[in-house]
């Protein structure tokens, strides 16, 4: 017997045509992939042809067979050398039902290479890439993966040419390929798990996960279905959707349903509007869960409040940034600055009021590359105003600071409110203080040194009246 010892295609097509030409035939070819294996009998030399038959005719395949064979040889089985050489032996024979999928063994061809290629459109699906710390170098990105075969030298193909000059690592328990920016290299096993990966940037992955999750669409079986468990482990967001599963069969699917019943296209209209159209239900019992009107479908996440339980003062600005939405917390961008100072001017600690947003999700609209701001609609703020006032009868402060016309109408429920009308002066209504100043944004967005100043000015005379108009609380 002939003991061949392969360790890739290439390796097994050169000996396999050499074999063929000899006129080996299957059974007395013994395929292995190291020295070391083989049953009890291996390499003892007794068996191997003493005579080889003459030489025969060159082995030409068809290009189809050849992909074939190709995509069948990264098919994790130990014995997949011995039965692709069984099936050029039988071609080379003249049977070309070997390629027929009503053949036995052609049929086990085609399953071979349809798991391959199911196996390489997974691994396209399911690798996430994780970032690492600039300061650390090059990989940039480093992603850790299990496949049933061994499709990683193809897949780490479409990454190169995917990702473009980023540099990248993909590791699999045995085998693992680096892309520089410029060229693929193969390495040994570097890695023992996705454990080995640190990555920053995934809390905010998971966050924006958990914004786009609609339960009212959610179909568990499909999901389950459509990515198969072994998957799960290894899949940043696989560690939430559990929770996400039965939160929806535990009564969120009610909260995501949709908002656009009533609506049809074309000429015919519908008498009856979405609201009253759909069942009563609970109102949403968290932030996270509002579906009031449709800006929590682009935002991350919404921004709720944050301060003292029972701060003297509340200050109301329009809606979060693009700098908010990432880390879910209000006024921490360029106009958060702003009013850093402004409060620190006016002798007002950031930590004694209580920061909110007339609406807590971000409405932007795309420029180039950046998310920039969009005016909220009026139908907008007065969905979200539940929110402002649940936020009000908690915090209950003696003066609400209202930064801009978006928050002045919202704290009044006054669509027609203008800044012009009230800023003069403070008022009260419904037994607080309510003072309006410009938003800190408007000062960034004002034409000239001159306006900045007017503008910045008013914000910070604003909040020590406010100062002035909030008692000590004892306790």
């Amino acid at each position: 017997m002939m003991r061949k010892v392969v360790r890739s295609f290439d390796e097994w097509r050169d000996a396999a045509r050499a074999l063929i030409a000899r006129r080996v035939p299957p059974e007395y070819v013994e395929w292995v992939t190291s020295e070391g294996e083989g049953d009890l009998f291996s390499g003892a030399g007794a068996l191997v042809d003493a005579e080889p038959a003459p030489p025969g005719p060159a082995l030409r395949l068809p290009r189809e067979l050849m992909e074939m064979l190709a995509g069948a040889a990264c098919f994790s089985a130990a014995e997949r050398w011995a039965f692709l050489y069984k099936v050029i032996w039988r071609w080379q024979l003249g049977e070309r039902d070997v390629m027929s999928a009503a053949d036995s063994d052609g049929a086990r061809l085609y399953a071979m290479v349809k798991a391959v290629r199911r196996e390489e459109h997974d691994m396209h699906a399911y690798v996430r890439f994780r970032e690492r710390k600039e300061e650390d170098g090059a990989p940039r990105f480093v992603a850790w993966f299990e496949p049933t075969h061994a499709v990683l030298p193809q897949v780490a193909e479409h990454f190169a040419r995917r990702m473009g000059s980023a540099t990248w690592m993909i590791a699999t328990p045995d085998a693992t390929v680096l892309w520089d920016g410029v060229r693929l290299h193969d390495a040994p096993a570097m890695m023992r798990s996705a454990a080995d990966i640190e990555d920053a940037g995934e809390a905010l992955w998971l966050t924006y996960y958990r914004s786009i999750f609609n339960p009212a669409r959610l179909n568990a079986d499909l999901l389950r279905s459509h990515i198969p468990s072994r998957f799960w482990k290894n899949l940043p967001e696989g560690a939430i959707v559990p929770a996400m599963i039965s939160g929806a069969a535990n009564g969120e699917r009610r909260t995501g349903q949709t908002s656009t019943v009533g609506r049809r296209t074309g000429a015919t209209t519908i008498a009856v509007t979405p609201e009253r159209a759909q069942p009563q239900r609970e109102q949403p019992a968290t932030l996270d869960q509002c579906r009031r009107c449709e800006l929590w479908r682009n935002a991350t996440q919404a921004v709720p409040g944050v301060g003292p339980k029972q701060a003297r003062i509340m200050l109301v600005g329009e809606q979060p940034g693009d700098q908010e939405d990432l880390q879910g917390l209000p006024f921490v961008g360029p106009a958060g600055e702003v009013l850093d100072r402004a409060l620190a001017e006016a002798g007002v600690g950031r930590d004694q009021v209580y920061v909110t947003n007339a609406v807590k999700h971000f409405k932007w609209e795309l420029r180039g590359k950046r998310r920039l701001h969009k005016t909220p609609a009026q139908r907008e703020v007065a969905a979200c105003h539940v929110w402002l006032e649940e936020e009000l009868a908690r915090v209950r402060p003696d003066v609400v600071v209202a930064l801009g016309a978006t928050a002045l109408k919202s704290v009044i429920q006054d669509g027609g409110a203008t800044m012009a009308s009230v800023m003069d002066a403070p008022f009260e209504r419904e037994g607080r203080w309510v003072v309006a100043v410009y938003h800190p944004s408007f000062v960034l967005r004002a034409r000239d040194e001159e306006s900045r100043r007017q503008a910045y000015d008013v914000i910070v005379a604003g909040l020590r009246q406010a100062l002035t108009l909030a008692p000590a609380r004892s306790g």
